[in-house]
């Protein structure tokens, strides 16, 4: 073995060894060794940089600030609504969960669909009175199988396209992994909604304490913009809605006085308040379900240099400009282009007009604007934002636009007419032109880790090609396989990169993998392709731990589990992959070239 060679295979175990670890940032490890090859001169000095320009590193991070457009739009929500139901038993919401989870997996990134899908199922667990922890782990899962359907669906299948683009002259398509993909999750959702739930420990079966769902709930004011006069609507036609959605409608304020009651019978007309109880999401929900507004709604402008709206909570402190008047007095809303929409104070309903009641020591204040106008206000008022609890606003009259721009640029790709990231990059502009993303979402969405982990490992991953570890490695394992068929070799690359996925970062797994891969098919004369695919189905598996996927780490927290909990469900999961993988490798992509 050459110094290189040997000085290579030292820097990637500790980078492995860190990375397992888990104590220093990945992104940080891999930058790390990057220079360090540098200076050791593996990595050629015109070479070092080049992974963050790849066109890999660029794919994934326009697929999150699209996953993102298509969030902010409601597109994703109006299909999950429809779709959705807490009333089902938890085996048929189990599956219907996990069939939507994986279907906007591979229109969205797969972390995005669990981001989106999350909330509706804690929710679905509050209402049905049972932990959480039954139901995500599956939905967890179940995104991540759906992310291998398409090649914007996960980074694993990215990241393979374009090393395919590289030692083979031509990417994988948009819809090459789909055959082998839906294969897989078909059967692997099948698993984990009819039976892996029944694995997870029985304490997951107790009713969860109500403080467990604790929320604080606010009194908001919602604005009635228009009603059909052929078709009048009384306050108590919309209680199903607001039930549904988990907010209490406790008034009505028309001329700006409030109706004696709760006003349940008294029909509703355009420029009346309606005024309701409940958390910052569930007003949110809300207010897209009965089509509603708020007060000053018409002075948050989007558009080519609009920014999207956002509700944060803030607490008033005895020193804050706000405490001992009101919103209304301090002209908040014209002085500031900030709205006061709603007030908690104790689990007290406020008896008075929001924007007119004087506020309290301890107040916790739900105001909406833009991000930045937001931050200057709270600067101004002197009240506290509360880390985390943010809740973005939907625009929902941009669905059908996000959708449309999203099909076209994938339309466009697929046909040839321009490179994917072209197509991509031109969604972006769009979405940012109509103000769906504002110009500090486009860089927030980027999870700018994995970028600095893929661009590091890069030119890393082929300087371990050239200097001829890979075909070491590819050689010892067509050693061990000596004489047994070609599929037994494919399923001892499958089970290592699998195993190697589920405690390293998968985009890490596929560098390493792929060019091994490539290797073993050439030493055994077949078609690449089937390798490059388990590869890519193998990595994207990492059902064992919480630190294999990104959405497993996700749902630690809020489902209540421990490290030893996902190998209940993820084990039998990860042997039935191999099973239905392989197979269907070998069928769609035969090894004969």
């Amino acid at each position: 073995m050459t110094f290189d060679q040997i000085a290579l295979f030292v820097l990637f175990g500790i980078v492995f060894a860190l990375l397992v670890w888990g104590r220093i940032r990945f992104d940080l490890v891999a930058f790390a060794a990057l220079i360090v090859g540098a200076f050791l001169g593996l990595v050629p000095s015109d070479q070092i940089f080049t992974g963050f320009g790849h066109s890999a590193v660029i794919i994934i991070a326009l697929v999150l600030i699209v996953s993102k457009g298509l969030m902010n739009s409601g597109a994703v929500e109006l299909i999950a609504n429809h779709l959705l139901s807490a009333s089902r038993g938890l085996a048929r919401h189990i599956t219907l969960m996990s069939v939507v989870g994986a279907g906007l997996s591979g229109i969205i990134n797969n972390v995005a669909a669990l981001a989106l899908l999350m909330p509706l199922d804690l929710e679905a667990a509050k209402k049905a009175g049972r932990s959480p922890g039954l139901s995500l782990m599956p939905l967890s899962f179940a995104t991540i199988l759906g992310g291998m359907i398409t090649l914007i669906g996960t980074p694993p299948n990215i990241v393979i396209a374009e090393y395919r683009s590289d030692a083979l002259g031509s990417p994988f398509a948009m819809f090459d992994f789909a055959p082998v993909g839906l294969t897989v999750a078909v059967f692997g959702i099948a698993f984990v909604a009819l039976f892996g739930w029944r694995f997870l420990p029985a304490h997951f079966r107790e009713k969860p304490k109500d403080e467990d769902f604790a929320e604080s709930l606010y009194s908001a004011e919602l604005k009635i913009s228009k009603v059909s006069e052929d078709k009048p609507v009384a306050v108590g036609d919309l209680y199903p809605v607001a039930e549904e959605k988990d907010v209490v409608i406790i008034g009505l304020i028309r001329n700006g006085r409030r109706i004696r009651g709760f006003a349940r019978r008294e029909p509703i007309k355009s420029g009346d308040f309606l005024v309701v109880e409940g958390d910052p999401k569930a007003i949110e929900g809300f207010m897209g379900a009965a089509k509603l507004d708020f007060a000053g709604s018409e002075q948050h402008k989007g558009g080519l240099g609009g920014s999207s709206l956002s509700l944060t909570e803030a607490i008033a402190p005895d020193s804050a400009r706000i405490t001992g008047t009101t919103a209304f007095k301090l002209r908040l809303l014209y002085g500031h282009g900030v709205t006061l929409l709603g007030i908690s104070r104790e689990g007290r309903r406020i008896q008075k007009r929001v924007r007119h009641e004087i506020i309290r020591p301890g107040d916790v204040l739900l105001m909406i604007g833009t991000q930045e106008r937001l931050e200057n206000a709270f600067g101004w008022l002197g009240v506290l934002p509360l880390e985390g609890r943010r809740t973005d606003m939907i625009q929902r009259n941009k669905a059908w636009l996000a959708i449309a721009g999203f099909i076209l640029a994938i339309a466009v790709a697929v046909a040839g007419f321009a490179y994917l990231p072209v197509a991509l990059a031109a969604c972006v502009v769009l979405y940012a032109a109509t103000g769906l993303v504002s110009g500090s979402e486009v860089y927030n969405a980027v999870e700018w880790k994995v970028i600095v982990l893929l661009g590091s490992l890069i030119p890393l991953g082929q300087a371990f090609e050239n200097s001829g570890n890979a075909q070491l490695i590819a050689d010892g394992i067509v050693a061990l396989t000596a004489g047994a068929p070609a599929w037994v070799t494919l399923t001892v690359l499958m089970i290592v990169t699998m195993t190697l996925s589920d405690f390293l970062n998968n985009v890490a797994t596929c560098l390493i993998a792929a060019p091994i891969s490539v290797q073993i098919a050439g030493s055994l004369g077949v078609n690449p392709d089937p390798f490059l695919m388990a590869v890519a189905v193998a990595a994207s598996c990492a059902f064992l731990t919480p630190i294999g996927h990104k959405n497993n780490t996700i749902i630690m927290g809020p489902g209540g589990y421990r490290f030893g909990d996902y190998w209940r469900i993820g084990l039998p999961l990860e042997l039935l992959v191999l099973a239905i993988a392989i197979p269907a490798i070998l069928v769609f992509w035969p090894l004969s070239a």
